[in-house]
């Protein structure tokens, strides 16, 4: 690394985006996932949305009892 750096040039806000949306990574435990690996394999279905199916659901049971 250099000791400086001349940003004289730079420009403020070049990337940013207003709009973005980030999605923030979710690590499932080791058993859980292989489960869920398991199970998306029998459906034939990506884990993701199979965990977004199990999630919704789970939602929807919450708010049933609320």
């Amino acid at each position: 690394m250099n000791a400086e750096y001349d940003f004289s040039k730079g420009e403020r806000g070049k990337f940013y985006n207003e709009d973005a949306i980030f999605k923030i990574p979710i690590y499932l435990e080791q058993d859980v996932d292989e489960f869920m690996q398991h199970l998306a394999e029998v459906k034939g279905k990506d884990v993701g949305e199979l965990v977004n199916e199990l999630l919704r659901y789970n939602i929807q049971l919450i708010q049933s009892i609320q």
